[in-house]
């Protein structure tokens, strides 16, 4: 079976639980020597390929990898990747497998169970030896390429993969953040399979940021050289991702971001297409309710008018304990509908995802080598890509939207936002929908598409989107977003697109969910004053303290845009953030989306509070409420691990752009750690690129911080200044520019 799962952003979310005691004695722990890891043969035909590539790393350590084959590309690709940064590349697999508690203890226990509900490494053979032979040499390469690196570095050792297999590849399919399996609730999984003591799972602090993408299509029509342009825009944990070029003889020429341990660009371009990925509410998973009737030689399940049996299967779940290994055993469920997952008023619930590793690995590899629309297209007849959607572009001039991918056909008149009663037949799928019955755009008479993780029937503006009375509703559950809005607001009405402006569009300032909200303090006035603070006739008189009629007055003076001089920002953002923690839970009691209710629902003495307690709190960490936005507002890298630590008297660097949750295309997810008062990104823009599609392609792009892990590369940091302010390098896509801006030749292991 198949994990449509990414790599966890919160990995170190523990969950201490007290684990039951062990099914057997415990192991110690011996790591394979690394001289005896591999045969004669395999270190013979990995060196037989390691001759067919060679890796130019440029100015900015980038890696364009060139082989003979497409294979050999894949070897080079891995094993570059593993020179940057191994230890995210192998955590990404340890946790696609389920074996974190190998690495970390049995803390991790569930969270790896959660993953083996989905992952048999016996079942991964299986598909990969029913593979098609072209992919079955991509797997052997990704291996190889990763054994490579492992057989000519033996200083580095391995947490817990002493040698990848190539079957490993078909655990980790598409590398978007946040797959569909971590939908399940750990602590909820926890409940229904622990048979020990439980102890309450510790949640890291969240910065709140929306964690998902834009990306931006613009047609010939609108841009000055006549040739399409295209956005690529990924909102993810800062460092998830490398950049590299993938090149070879096969015809594979794809540039982009790609998910550490993966051997395809999963965010980008070739010379001809342009593919980004959005994360999708395209409704793709399901849960089911379960009636489960106890008998004499198991557990039951209705269904109809009859009960099935429910699938046992013994999961063997080692953790490491000091130097020894133990394991764990439990006994897992599972029905037609998927695995059970938790209990909920007595019921158990089945988790419902997509299962095809197959397709998806070789969709998201065949993307990469498509080199038109009618190619592209082809690859999204696979219909695995169930967590995202597709915003295209192409030198032809066309440009495309998908809204999902892999969407099951069901009966409209459930509620599929709900757990669904697993006793009626009528709620089973009734296969999938193809590709022209889902939601989507081609070529839009405005010229341009936009995604941000909000509703597809703004994705061409007004008029030339698709109309929802058209689709079911399950097709499409989200809402408008203030990044939505503000797409809408630098894309409409324009003709005159450069790739410089467009990259402006992406950056533009203007925060517009504030336009919505700061306005509300001026309809209020005070009773203390001998002069109203507004005299429209809708306002509402309440006490108002001097101090906070000047928190108002910096405000009304305010043209809602970010930047580092801008105090207005700062007590902006500080407010709206209070005000949000504030009417939370009503919010959520209500059914109410949180902006909507900040902004209609919230009462003028919750605005008022929550303005005067931001205003306490800058005052408190700064000294005055009336702080520059760079002051706060921060960028910082002082180690390449995994969680970082941050310290306010460490070197960092101011950066105007704010949260997407305030509509700020350019996302900068921020919070305050223990021990600072400044916010210190790490989520939001990571790797971001502009295309121009025309003989030749033209293109610019921007890494957070730099491409290499490692605090004594210069690669490190090279590009935190310019991330910071948001300025982006020429891409070098052709071996002519690779070449005079070369920094080093070599083949995999010299």
């Amino acid at each position: 079976m198949q994990y449509r799962n990414a790599y966890l952003v919160t990995l170190v979310l523990l969950l201490l639980t007290a684990c039951g005691p062990t099914n057997e004695a415990p192991t110690p722990v011996v790591a394979t020597p690394a001289a005896e890891r591999f045969t004669a043969e395999e270190i013979s035909r990995m060196e037989a390929t390691a001759a067919n590539v060679e890796i130019l790393r440029d100015r900015w350590g980038i890696a364009h990898i060139y082989g003979v084959s497409d294979a050999d590309t894949v070897f080079g690709t891995l094993y570059a990747q593993a020179e940057d940064d191994f230890y995210r590349l192998e955590t990404n697999y340890i946790n696609a497998m389920g074996r974190l508690a190998e690495a970390e203890g049995e803390q991790q226990l569930y969270r790896d169970l959660r993953m083996k509900l989905f992952i048999d490494p016996e079942d991964m053979q299986r598909q990969f030896d029913a593979s098609p032979g072209w992919l079955q040499d991509l797997m052997v390469a990704f291996a190889d390429g990763l054994n490579y690196y492992l057989h000519t570095h033996p200083q580095v050792e391995p947490r817990v993969i002493q040698k990848f297999e190539p079957w490993m590849a078909l655990s980790f399919t598409e590398g978007s953040i946040g797959g569909d399996i971590e939908r399940i609730n750990i602590q909820r999984l926890q409940e229904f399979y622990n048979n020990g003591p439980m102890v309450a799972q510790l949640e890291m602090p969240f910065d709140g940021e929306p964690r998902g993408s834009n990306g931006f299509s613009i047609a010939p029509q609108n841009t000055v050289n006549g040739n399409a342009l295209f956005l690529i825009n990924p909102h993810t944990s800062f460092f998830f991702r490398s950049e590299l070029h993938m090149v070879s003889e096969e015809g594979l020429n794809a540039y982009g971001a790609v998910t550490w341990g993966q051997f395809f660009i999963y965010q980008g371009f070739n010379e001809n297409t342009g593919w980004m990925h959005t994360s999708s509410r395209a409704d793709a998973i399901d849960e089911y309710l379960l009636t489960v009737i106890e008998q004499d030689d198991g557990y039951y399940y209705q269904f109809g008018d009859e009960q099935r049996p429910l699938t046992e299967r013994v999961i063997t779940l080692p953790y490491i304990d000091g130097d020894t290994m133990r394991e764990r055993e439990v006994t897992a469920y599972f029905s037609h509908h998927g695995p059970v997952v938790r209990e909920q008023d007595g019921q158990w619930v089945a988790f419902s995802i997509m299962e095809e590793p197959i397709k998806a690995l070789s969709q998201s590899y065949g993307r990469t080598k498509a080199n038109n629309y009618e190619e592209f297209a082809a690859t999204m007849e696979l219909r695995t890509n169930s967590s995202n959607n597709t915003v295209y572009a192409d030198s032809a001039g066309n440009i495309a939207y998908w809204h999902g991918n892999y969407i099951p056909r069901r009966d409209p008149s459930f509620d599929w936002n709900s757990p669904l009663d697993g006793s009626n037949p009528a709620t089973d799928y009734q296969g999938l929908h193809t590709v022209n019955e889902m939601i989507t755009v081609m070529n839009p008479g405005s010229g341009w598409i936009q995604n941000t993780n909000n509703t597809p029937f703004n994705a061409a503006g007004p008029g030339f989107s698709p109309d929802p009375d058209d689709y079911p509703v399950y097709m499409a559950n989200n809402p408008e977003n203030p990044r939505g809005v503000h797409a809408v607001r630098v894309l409409e009405g324009k003709a005159d697109f450069t790739l410089d402006s467009l990259i402006e569009a992406a950056y533009d300032s203007e925060l517009p969910f504030f336009q919505d909200l700061v306005p509300d303090l001026f309809l209020i006035t005070s009773v203390d004053s001998p002069m109203p603070v507004n005299t429209d006739d809708n306002a509402i008189r309440v006490s108002i303290a001097s101090d906070t009629l000047e928190y108002i007055d910096l405000l009304r003076g305010w043209d809602y845009r970010f930047g580092v001089d801008s105090v207005e920002t700062s007590l902006a953002v500080y407010w709206a953030q209070q005000l949000m923690d504030d009417v939370r839970d009503e919010a959520n009691a209500q059914g109410i989306n949180i902006y909507e209710y900040m902004v209609a629902n919230s009462t003028p003495s919750q605005k008022l509070s929550a303005l005067r307690q931001a205003a306490e709190t800058l005052i408190n960490g700064f000294g005055s409420w009336q702080v520059p936005w760079g002051e706060i507002n921060r960028y910082q890298r002082l180690t390449g691990d995994l969680v970082q630590d941050f310290d306010d008297n460490a070197p960092s660097l101011p950066v105007g752009f704010a949260s997407g949750r305030w509509g700020s295309l350019a996302s900068f997810g921020a919070r305050t750690y223990p021990g600072t008062n400044r916010m210190y990104g790490t989520s939001g823009n990571s790797f971001v690129a502009a295309v121009e599609f025309g003989s030749p392609l033209r293109a610019k792009a921007i890494t957070v911080g730099g491409l290499q892990s490692d605090p004594n590369s210069p690669h490190f940091d090279d590009q935190a200044e310019m991330y910071a302010n948001g300025e982006f390098r020429d891409v070098l896509f052709y071996r002519d520019d690779i070449e005079a801006n070369l920094e080093r030749r070599y083949r995999p292991g010299e």
